[in-house]
């Protein structure tokens, strides 16, 4: 679908963010933690998928093609 634009380094960097933030989630109990999932999830999302749509549109690629 997407053309990989992200590089090794920015995709583990999304991935442990993602992942800071899925426990942040379990373990806060404020209106904050549904922020922090959506956020976590997204994270996870684009480190997995090795896309990130924003950086589509603006012509920003991380990788090294």
């Amino acid at each position: 679908m997407f053309d990989r634009n992200m590089g090794r380094t920015d995709r583990i960097i999304r991935a442990i963010l993602g992942l800071a933030l899925l426990i942040a989630f379990l373990s806060i109990a404020s209106a904050w933690k549904w922020l922090a999932l959506v956020v976590a999830l997204v994270l996870l999302a684009t480190a997995i998928a090795g896309t990130c749509p924003p950086y589509s549109l603006l012509g920003i690629r991380t990788d090294r093609r």
